[in-house]
C-alpha cells in the first residue's frame, strides 16, 4: 500500500471512529445537544434527513405532500411537556399523582427517555390538511380520516426509505399507545436504541429534576424500561 493510500485509510478510520463515538455520547441520546442535526425549524440526525427528503420527494410525486410536525425534540422541551401534564392531570382532573404518571406514559415519554430526542423520528401529516386542529389523532389517519391517504401511502412505501412505525397497532406490544403519525429512520434508530440500553438508565430517570420525582417507584421505572423503551414495531429490531 503506497503512502497516500495509507493516509486515506486512516481518515476513513478516524472519521468511522468519530462517528461511533457520537452514536454512544449520552448527551445525543438525552437530546442534549444538537450537534448531530440538520434542518431549520425542525431537526433531523443527518442521515434521517437526506432520507426524509428522498421519501419526501416520491410522495410528492405521486401527489402526497407530507409535513413533519414534530422531529428532534430535546430535553428541555420534553420536561416542559411532562411538567404541564403532570400539572394538568393532579390540578385539573384531580388524579393521583401515581396515576398522572400513568396517563402521561401512554403517549409521552419520561424527559431523558424519549426517541425524539435522536432526531431519527418523525410525527408526520398531510400539509394539505396543515390547519388541521389536533392533527394527531388516531381516527384521523384511519379510513374516513383526512390523513388516511398518506397513511396508506406511508404503508406502501415508507420501508424503502427505511422508515417504520414506532408503535404499531399490535395488540401483543406493551407501552405506548399505538401512534399511526410516529415513524422511525431504522438504520440509525436501531444502532442508537443499542447504544441507549447500555446506561444505567434506571439511574438516569432517578437522576431528572422532574414533577412527580418520588412516584417514580422502582417498580414503575423497570416497567417503564421494558414496556415503553423497550416495546416498540418489532421490526425496528431485526
Amino acid at each position: 500500500m503506497n503512502k497516500s493510500k495509507f493516509f486515506i485509510l486512516i481518515i476513513i478510520l478516524i472519521h468511522t471512529s468519530e462517528l461511533m463515538s457520537q452514536k454512544i455520547d449520552i448527551d445525543i441520546l438525552q437530546g442534549k445537544t444538537t450537534n448531530h442535526l440538520v434542518g431549520d425549524s425542525i431537526l433531523l440526525e443527518k442521515e434521517t434527513f437526506k432520507a426524509f427528503e428522498k421519501m419526501k420527494r416520491e410522495a410528492f410525486n405521486d401527489g402526497i405532500r407530507i409535513k413533519i410536525v414534530s422531529g428532534h425534540r430535546d430535553f428541555e422541551r420534553q420536561t416542559l411537556i411532562w411538567n404541564s401534564k403532570f400539572l394538568k392531570f393532579t390540578e385539573e382532573y384531580k388524579l393521583k399523582p401515581e396515576e398522572a404518571i400513568n396517563e402521561i406514559v401512554r403517549f409521552s415519554t419520561v424527559p431523558g427517555t424519549s426517541r425524539h430526542h435522536w432526531g431519527t423520528e418523525i410525527d408526520i401529516i398531510d400539509e394539505e390538511f396543515k390547519n388541521e386542529k389536533n392533527p394527531l389523532i388516531t381516527e384521523k389517519y384511519e379510513a374516513g380520516g383526512v390523513f388516511n391517504k398518506l397513511k396508506r401511502w406511508m404503508d406502501l412505501n415508507s420501508k424503502k426509505f427505511g422508515f417504520y412505525l414506532t408503535y404499531t397497532n399490535d395488540e401483543q406490544r406493551k407501552g405506548f399507545e399505538y401512534e399511526p403519525w410516529h415513524y422511525s429512520y431504522k438504520p440509525i434508530s436501531k444502532n442508537f436504541l443499542e447504544e441507549f440500553k447500555k446506561n444505567n438508565i434506571s439511574k438516569l430517570i432517578l437522576d431528572l429534576d422532574i414533577m412527580g420525582k418520588e412516584y417514580l417507584t422502582k417498580e414503575f421505572i423497570e416497567k417503564y424500561i421494558n414496556e415503553n423503551i423497550l416495546s416498540v414495531n418489532k421490526e425496528l429490531e431485526l
